[in-house]
Parts: C-alpha cells; sequence; structure tokens
C-alpha cells in the first residue's frame, strides 16, 4: 500500500487511514502486526509505531497465512440469541469452556461453533479460537458475541479494548455490600458513587504463589474496575446478597477478584469464596441446603451491548438467570 496525501506524522495513525478497507485490518491488529515485525517501510521492518511517515511512502503489511484448524466439530447444543453475516450472539452455559485448551480438548463453545457454522467464522483468532473475541470462566453462564467476519472481528476487538462495551453481570455473594458500611469504606480500592454503587479500583496479576488464581496488586498488573450495585439482600441479619456488576475492563476472574477484596465473596466460588458461613436460623432450611450444594460460582452474564461493527447500529442483548440461580434466589426469598 501507499500512504496518501497529507498522511499523519506517524505510522501507526497512517496506516489506520489508509490502509484498504478490505483487508479489515483495525488500529489494535495494526498494532501488533508492527510489535511483530510485520510490517516494512521503504523496505526495512519497523516496530516502533511513532515511525515517521510521508506521501507516496509504501509500506508492506505481511499478513500470517490462514491454517486450517485442528479442533473437531461437535453436534452439541448451541443457543443462539442472534445472527446475522458478520456475528452471532450466544448464551452460554454453565460448565462449558469457551476454547478447547490442555484437559479441555472437546466439548468446548468452540467445537459447537463449528459444528454449527462451519467456515464462517473469523480466523482472526488463530486456529484454536476461531470467531472468538472474548471469553467468559467455564462455571459461568452468559452471553457472548462471536466474530463471522474478519471485519467484525477487529471491530468488535477494538470496542473491547476502549472498554465501550457495555457488560452487565448478576451475582449471588456473600452478606451485604453494604456502602454505608464503614468497614467497606475502608477496603483500599473501594469507594462509593452516586446511586450507592461500590467501585472497586485495582491491578490484576497472578497470585504470587497460586498460577491458577489472580490477585489484587496496587502498581502492579493490569488495571481494572467493577461497579457493583445491590438488587436484593436475603436472610435475618443478611448472608447473601444478588448483586448487580458492571465491568468497565475485562480482566480475568475480575468480578470473582474483586468483589472477594471488598470481603463479599461469590456464592459456590471454589477459588475466592472463601468458607464463609451462613448463620444458622437466618435463612430458610431449603436455602441453606441449596447454598451448601451450590457447585459454581454464583455468577451469570446477562446484559451485553455494543456498536455494530459492520452496520454501525448500537444492540443490545439480555440473558434470564439460569434456572440454579433462579433457584437458589427463590429459595432464599422463602
Amino acid at each position: 500500500m501507499t500512504i496518501g496525501a497529507e498522511p499523519p506524522p506517524r505510522l501507526d495513525k497512517a496506516l489506520a487511514r489508509d490502509v484498504p478497507e478490505d483487508a479489515a485490518l483495525s488500529r489494535t491488529r495494526l498494532a501488533k502486526l508492527i510489535d511483530q515485525g510485520a510490517v516494512r517501510h521503504a523496505g526495512a521492518v519497523v516496530t516502533n509505531p511513532k515511525t515517521s511517515v510521508a506521501e507516496g511512502d509504501v509500506i508492506e503489511i505481511a499478513l500470517p497465512e490462514v491454517t486450517e484448524s485442528h479442533i473437531e466439530a461437535e453436534d452439541l447444543p448451541l443457543d443462539v440469541r442472534f445472527e446475522d453475516d458478520d456475528l452471532i450472539v450466544v448464551m452460554k452455559p454453565a460448565g462449558m469452556v469457551v476454547h478447547p485448551a490442555p484437559g479441555t480438548p472437546s466439548g468446548t463453545l468452540v467445537n459447537a461453533l463449528l459444528h454449527h457454522f462451519g467456515g464462517k467464522l473469523s480466523g482472526v483468532g488463530g486456529v484454536g479460537r476461531p470467531g472468538i473475541v472474548h471469553r467468559i470462566d467455564k462455571d459461568t453462564s452468559g452471553l457472548l458475541v462471536i466474530a463471522k467476519s474478519d471485519r467484525a472481528h477487529h471491530g468488535l476487538a477494538d470496542q473491547f479494548a476502549a472498554h465501550t462495551v457495555e457488560r452487565l453481570y448478576q451475582a449471588l455473594v456473600h452478606g451485604h455490600p453494604d456502602p454505608g458500611d464503614p468497614r467497606l469504606r475502608g477496603v483500599r480500592g473501594v469507594s462509593i458513587e452516586p446511586g450507592a454503587v461500590i467501585k472497586i479500583t485495582s491491578d490484576l496479576a497472578r497470585h504470587k504463589t497460586d498460577r491458577q488464581r489472580q490477585a489484587v496488586f496496587f502498581g502492579q498488573g493490569k488495571h481494572a474496575i467493577t461497579r457493583a450495585r445491590v438488587l436484593e439482600v436475603f436472610g435475618t441479619p443478611a448472608q447473601v446478597s444478588l448483586v448487580e456488576c458492571r465491568l468497565e475492563t475485562g480482566r480475568t476472574h475480575q468480578i470473582r477478584v474483586h468483589m472477594a477484596h471488598a470481603g463479599h465473596g461469590l456464592i459456590g466460588d471454589p477459588v475466592y469464596g472463601g468458607r464463609r458461613k451462613v448463620a444458622k436460623g437466618a435463612l430458610p432450611d431449603a436455602a441453606m441446603a441449596l447454598l451448601a450444594g451450590f457447585d459454581r460460582q454464583a455468577l451469570h452474564a446477562a446484559v451485553l451491548g455494543f456498536e455494530h461493527p459492520v452496520s454501525g447500529e448500537t444492540i443490545r442483548f439480555e440473558a434470564a438467570l439460569p434456572e440454579d440461580m433462579e433457584h437458589l434466589i427463590t429459595s432464599l426469598r422463602g
């Protein structure tokens, strides 16, 4: 490609403006290609996105060859909530892994997608993750958007990177995250916003001794912000709360780690939930039994909203709570 007239002074910005539209290369993708040494300026590899460019400069971009997936298609149930030529929105059940990994080579969402949509998935995520733009934990239920076209994949990835995607979760947590509680207000990284919204701000990184866990840090790791609002409280005194969590960022295990940091780990969470006991007699016996047997984190991706990466239309999807969480809430209400 050739840089057009009056280009921005930086390579990355000039590419974002002048790269052919049918190449479907987002700013995020272009930045990665520059960093990987896949871009040549006047015949020489450049890895600095701030490299100066001028009108008429010739830029070469080497795109990796698409290879066939080694993953087998599987005829698994798939709850499709929306589909068009560019994307799919699905409701993932708890217990399903999003993409294959060591230990889970089959039975994943990707296996199901390959059966239902074959080669109609974006290849941007690589052969192991065709169409996958984002993910949620195995034992979290809820909405996911899948890219069919590369253009949609890049456009969605840019929105996730810019934190403009609306992601609203519902969770059942231990205790009552009361914005007026002096203990809660004293937790580092916790602040209270108008509307009784609890804002939790920290960095997240791998735990120093347990590499399977994430941990809260300040000054290292990836910046993370969660906003939580209590919807309903159960028990006398309060034992469990239904909480609405809005993600500003989307880090691994973010809600689970942040709510545990605030002292209100998720019901059923085997990693971050802690061993908090429910006060005897504070809840109906049936609810106590269900709580004791709830074997996954009580977390559900209930709302997903974004700008359609091709049409530009704002679209929003909602998914009701799954049966196990709804049944538990009904029992908690007595």
